[in-house]
């Protein structure tokens, strides 16, 4: 199986060439080298490699710059998606493509379902959706739509590594505690893709295969901050504890609001990827196992 992998260099690409199943002959590409935005290069780029499967880990992911640089946001996330949604029905790919749980507003208290109507409220959220809605449009059952939060991993920039620095740097952080929602670590998205990638018993259906995809729990921001300082001193990565102090997001103002709540189901995508989901403090522990590794080299 030939598979194309757009966004390297990020956190998702990243993961997804270090468990590439040895089956899959695996072509992946960064931003300058596949421009999603430019319709002619996606088109140049598909044709010429003829992948059965693209896996979309290319997005504009700079929720607050997003608010005021929307034209760029709009130009990756939407048209993006919808010129590799036309060049897979083209070349007949399948495409797995990643989105987000800023697609809902954040006022619900129960788990969001895959059938919860999207109501974004930030310009990222919205040009997500917006390319959500093109791939179903375009494609139908032909693409998987997998919404994800709170990724992070030992490659590339996120809340985990930038605790850590500000951990050894300050002498006490103040982390919001009123949005809550679960930390998905990249490898373990990486895997439910590949085991998605796999399935062939999937039933046909009229329209995208849409899946929620975290790590299991809940967690605030604060909770995430405590377990990080409490694994990293744990594990020799950070010398000293500092004061954490919980503060609520009125305290913190950001261009772009943000979901208060934000916890996803995941029962049907443990059902199509076989997998079940692994408690977020496990999957920390073992990705600061994996950076500390990483950090010797």
């Amino acid at each position: 199986m030939k598979v194309l992998v757009t966004g390297r260099g990020g956190q998702l690409a990243w993961e997804l060439e270090q468990t590439a199943p040895d089956n899959v002959d695996l072509v992946s590409f960064n931003a300058k080298e596949l421009d999603i935005s430019n319709q002619g290069r996606v088109n140049e780029v598909l044709m010429a490699q003829s992948p059965d499967l693209v896996i979309n880990a290319a997005a504009y992911t700079a929720v607050d710059k997003a608010e005021t640089d929307q034209q760029t946001a709009y130009a990756v996330n939407d048209l993006g998606s919808e010129y590799l949604a036309s060049a897979c029905k083209q070349i007949g790919a399948k495409l797995i493509h990643v989105s987000t749980d800023f697609v809902f507003d954040g006022t619900k208290t129960q788990p969001y379902q895959t059938s919860d109507t999207p109501n974004p409220i930030n310009v990222y959220g919205a040009s997500k959706l917006a390319g959500d809605i093109k791939i179903n449009d375009i494609l139908a059952d032909q693409a998987t739509i997998i919404r994800t939060a709170w990724v992070y991993s030992a490659n590339g920039n996120n809340f985990v590594k930038t605790m850590l620095r500000l951990m050894a740097e300050k002498d006490q952080l103040g982390i919001v505690y009123d949005q809550v929602g679960t930390p998905t670590w990249a490898k373990g998205l990486a895997q439910m893709i590949w085991s998605l990638a796999e399935t062939t018993d999937i039933e046909p259906q009229k329209e995208s295969l849409l899946l929620h995809w975290t790590d299991a729990g809940v967690a605030s921001w604060y909770d995430f901050a405590v377990a990080i300082q409490e694994l990293a001193i744990e594990k020799g990565l950070l010398k000293r504890a500092i004061p954490i102090s919980a503060i609520p997001a009125s305290n913190y103002p950001t261009p772009a609001a943000r979901p208060s709540f934000s916890v996803i189901d995941k029962k049907s995508a443990e059902i199509a990827s076989g997998l079940n989901t692994v408690h977020w403090r496990q999957q920390l522990s073992q990705m600061l196992d994996q950076y500390k590794e990483l950090d010797k080299k």
